[in-house]
């Protein structure tokens, strides 16, 4: 299966499978930061499963019809951080991980489903699960290159020294947008995506195979 040709004709399969994987991922954002001590996401509303709180509007259309496109980004304030470093570190890993999380639980109860009989692969229920995982995986990927305003970039400037890490930020929000939007222009965004989210996919769909060996 070629995940990132999903097209809107599949529009009653992307379109839960987009609400399930944005709201996780931001919900991820808004709930680390609030543990490690940040008030400003609850004072948001942002650390909730409703949908609605993480939806923009513009950004899932463009993300339907184009294939490029971003939910509500969350507000924090570092400040509140013990380590404000490791701070957003660990806010900025949390949306990619728990993606890959929800990956993993769909594509076990499809897997599962498919052992036990209990799903067909051409049925409505297999298409929605595969669809699910499938974007989940490439949220979690696309969000983790180094390119601002991704997670990755914030990632990346957490972990480089402080002299690098404030000369990457600077270069990287003055051109980040523009190399963004020149990889998906010309296709080079499938190129990079593309082997690893298959990757990730087979490694977990192996993982998973020696799960539901042993539990089912």
């Amino acid at each position: 299966m070629d995940i990132l040709s999903l097209l809107p004709q599949n529009l009653i399969f992307l379109l839960p499978s987009l609400l399930l994987a944005i709201t996780v991922h931001e919900f991820s954002h808004a709930w680390v930061s609030h543990r490690l001590g940040d008030p400003t996401p609850r004072y948001n509303q942002r650390v909730t499963l409703n949908p609605l709180a993480h939806i923009d509007p513009l950004g899932l259309i463009t993300l339907l019809v184009f294939g490029f496109g971003w939910g509500r980004a969350v507000e924090i304030d570092p400040s509140y951080y013990r380590n404000q470093r490791q701070g957003v570190l660990w806010v900025s890993l949390a949306g990619p991980i728990s993606n890959i999380v929800t990956a993993f639980l769909l594509m076990f109860v499809f897997v599962a489903m498919l052992s036990m009989n209990n799903l067909q692969e051409d049925s409505f229920g297999a298409r929605l699960l595969s669809t699910g995982f499938s974007i989940n995986v490439v949220l979690a990927v696309f969000n983790m290159l180094p390119i601002p305003p991704l997670d990755g970039s914030k990632v990346l400037a957490s972990l480089l020294p402080r002299k690098y890490a404030y000369s990457f930020q600077s270069l990287a929000q003055q051109w980040g947008f523009l190399i963004l939007i020149g990889l998906m222009a010309t296709g080079l965004i499938g190129s990079i995506l593309r082997p690893i989210t298959n990757v990730l996919l087979f490694g977990m769909l192996r993982a998973i195979l020696v799960l539901v060996g042993i539990v089912v």
